[in-house]
């Protein structure tokens, strides 16, 4: 006889978490004023961040691509070239991954990955911990801008620091976990064959005035390109962190935006002296940021204003945030499409502890530095 299995249709669980995370939080805040705390919220984060981290965007790409055209990315790699095998265990090239992810996002080391020319240079547990390397580098330079923007102009550059710091500790970690697994991917190479080098190219024929322009319109195009791909994370991510984040109103809940149920800082409450040992946190409402930037640092970015409007956010959270922010940059929704595109797609899970454990180094390394700094 063949046993009876009842098979529960895939929606009804869906449905289930759903009116779990809904029913609580409307059960608080009453139907109504969630819903409209939800748009609004929603709509002041399109219309007071995203167009503002927006220009960002267009700003520090068109400056990415000047640097590009004119030789300046070339002259920064050679300058961090030395660096690459005593820290990272990389070859010298890598540190154009670095150059480049730091200008644009963490996606950009996966294009060059793919360069053949560029891939002969390393063995194989060295190639699939490019993405470790370039992650923890993605979007620096909006991170650091839009920090500075905030107020803050030593701060960023402190969690800079421990953004590096958190990347040899990522990438180092992911390259022992794939030995680990293949052993031998420490001797294989990625491509077996050499590529010969391409010519170099014939000298342009534009004036310089044209090729500013073209460089600074195409650099600001592709700006515009990052702006909107961080549209849904910004709006979706951060609007449930941020009602989870915050309170009701002095007169109680009325529908405005930015109300909330006061979830996560509750949470963090429990323990909140392991965030404070860690990170030096003084508030229990910025564990919100590091959880924001597991999906996407962009939307991150978008709670930093009312934390500082409130008073939440001093300098060392600055620092921690910077780090935390630009190590991790939404490297959850980036590493399984990231290893995949590489055909490693098995070693998602290892690459995410050894970031998981990279990012977390890299804000407690970014709170000392800032202590150290504070006595100064």
């Amino acid at each position: 006889m063949k046993k009876f299995r009842l098979r529960i249709p895939e929606g009804i669980p869906c449905l289930v978490v759903i009116g779990l995370i809904f029913g609580y939080i409307g059960s608080i805040m009453g139907l109504p004023n969630m819903l409209n705390t939800i748009m609004k919220t929603a709509h002041d984060l399109l219309l007071n961040t995203v167009f503002y981290l927006m220009g960002i965007c267009v700003i520090t790409g068109a400056l990415g691509r000047l640097f590009v055209e004119f030789g300046v990315v070339k002259l920064i790699e050679r300058l961090l070239r030395p660096l690459m095998k005593p820290l990272f265990n990389l070859p010298g090239v890598a540190s154009l991954g670095a150059v480049v992810t730091f200008l644009s996002d963490n996606p950009a080391i996966i294009t060059l990955a793919q360069d053949k020319r560029f891939a002969t240079y390393f063995k194989k547990y060295q190639y699939i911990s490019l993405t470790n390397f370039g992650t923890a580098f993605g979007m620096g330079l909006l991170v650091i801008v839009f920090m500075v923007g905030q107020g803050f102009y030593v701060e960023p550059f402190i969690g800079l620091a421990g953004a590096f710091c958190g990347c040899v500790v990522s990438t180092r970690l992911m390259q022992r976990f794939v030995v680990q697994a293949y052993p031998q991917y420490a001797e294989e190479a990625v491509i077996e064959e050499h590529v010969e080098e391409e010519k170099a190219e014939v000298q342009k024929h534009e004036s310089l005035f044209i090729r500013v322009l073209n460089a600074l319109l195409d650099g600001g195009r592709s700006g515009v390109d990052v702006g909107i791909a961080i549209i849904p994370g910004v709006l979706i991510i951060s609007t449930f962190v941020m009602i989870l984040t915050f309170g009701p109103a002095e007169s109680g809940y009325t529908g405005g935006a930015y109300e909330g149920v006061e979830l996560l800082p509750w949470l963090a409450n429990q323990c909140s002296w392991l965030f404070e040992w860690l990170f030096g946190f003084t508030d229990p409402h910025l564990v919100a940021f590091p959880i924001t930037a597991l999906g996407a640092v962009g939307a991150a970015l978008s709670v930093v204003p009312n934390f500082v409007a409130e008073g939440w956010m001093d300098g060392n959270a600055i620092a921690v945030c910077t780090a935390i922010g630009m190590c991790w940059s939404g490297y959850l929704s980036t590493h399984t499409a990231m290893l995949d595109s590489l055909g490693y797609r098995q070693l998602t899970t290892k690459a995410i502890l050894a970031h998981t454990i990279g990012g977390l180094v890299a804000a407690i390394i970014a709170h000392w530095i800032y202590l150290l700094y504070a006595l100064i």
